[in-house]
């Protein structure tokens, strides 16, 4: 089985999406599949400056097509490839199913393509881009845009959603064929025993407990509503990303510590030294980084909308608080941050939870959704 992933954003730039495609991608070099990854073109200084796309990922091929910056956010890359451009990709690579990654633009180029061509098609919703519209302060766009996601997924042979909230999200807006498909979390990387007391002092020099948030420093991610948290007698914040919002939040938060980006090792170091982890984004459809902070036994406070809802377990690995519900927000952590018996009991609380939710399970359940697909689109053939 050949896989064509159609990506809205990939390397360099890392979010949710991109991650969520680079695990793909190693479950499919794992399990013996093939594939080749369509994604936007980078900018011109990254290509001069060593941060191209990459020409491949675990031995796939990358192919790039002709792309724009986000006005507001540069580093996004909008594609304008033509559906006549991805129709002649699809026929040259040989694929035999097609994955939409979070599809907007050339997602819908993509499914356009894959329709006439017959194939089969997968349609992952990642990125509720319409709640954008308002943070964004395009208010009046959001309805379009409810209508382009209606469109594109209602085309798609299956669409799979990471969490209950998007599903009963895309049902109500009349999208069928839906699945919920939620994500792994890596155990050996995301672990206890990676907490860094070297760290923990350099931040917090009178033992000051850590409060951190991870995540891109973008409006849509509400990372200001943590200055409700610096009241807080003997807490430090720590901010985790990078974004268009950096400096405006080191001027709005100027006693908290920001590392900028990070990953790999140092990142699950950091998420591990951490006393609670906190996320205040109401547009989540799922949040990869609470389970990270679980995984770390790190006990969460998170807003009560979107994947979150799924994700804690509300009095027992962490709490929720009412959307804008900044006051709630203060007092969930600081329950926390003073009863170090409760922190302890909901941090081996949240670990416990993540314990099976292993990659390579998640894999194998999208080979399973592909077959599903693939046999649906030969049955209508016959």
């Amino acid at each position: 089985m050949k896989v064509a992933i159609f990506a809205e954003s990939f390397l360099p730039h890392v979010n949710g999406v991109t991650n969520s495609i680079l695990r793909t991608l190693e479950h499919l070099r794992l399990r013996g599949e093939e594939a080749v990854v369509i994604a936007p073109a980078g900018s011109l200084v990254n290509e001069l400056s060593g941060r191209a796309v990459p020409r491949r990922y675990q031995g796939f091929k990358v192919v790039t097509v002709p792309s724009v910056p986000l006005a507001m956010y540069p580093e996004v890359r909008l594609s304008t490839a033509s559906v006549h451009r991805i129709r002649k990709i699809l026929v040259n690579e040989q694929v035999d199913v097609v994955h939409l990654a979070s599809p907007f633009l050339l997602g819908s180029k993509a499914m356009r393509a894959a329709q006439e061509l017959g194939l089969p098609t997968v349609a992952v919703y990642q990125t509720e881009v319409p709640a954008y519209a308002a943070r964004y302060k395009f208010p009046w766009l959001a309805e379009r845009l409810w209508d382009h996601v209606r469109s594109i997924h209602n085309a798609a042979d299956l669409t799979l959603v990471p969490s209950s909230f998007s599903y009963q999200q895309l049902e109500s807006l009349g999208i069928e064929r839906l699945k919920i498909f939620r994500r792994g979390v890596d155990t050996a990387q995301f672990a206890p025993h990676r907490r860094n007391e070297a760290f923990r002092k350099a931040i917090g020099p009178n033992s000051e407990r850590l409060i951190g948030y991870v995540g891109r420093l973008s409006a849509d991610k509400q990372v200001e509503d943590l200055k409700v948290l610096s009241s807080l007698p003997g807490t430090r914040l720590v901010v985790v990303g990078s974004g268009p919002m950096a400096q405006e939040l080191k001027a709005a938060l100027p006693d908290a510590h920001f590392t900028g980006f990070l990953s790999g090792a140092r990142l699950a170091e950091v998420m591990a030294s951490l006393d609670v982890f906190v996320h205040p984004g109401e547009s989540e459809t799922f949040c990869q980084t609470i389970q990270e902070a679980m995984a770390c036994a790190v006990p969460v406070v998170a807003v009560g909308r979107g994947g979150p809802l799924d994700l804690v377990d509300s009095s027992r690995t962490g709490w929720l608080y009412e959307p804008k519900a900044l006051h709630e927000l203060a007092y969930r952590v600081s329950d926390l941050v003073y009863d170090e018996a409760k922190r302890s009991a909901f941090a081996a609380a949240a670990l416990e939870s993540v314990r099976d939710r292993s990659w390579q399970r998640i894999g194998d359940e999208l080979l399973e959704h592909y077959d599903f697909v693939r046999s649906l689109v030969a049955s209508r053939s016959a």
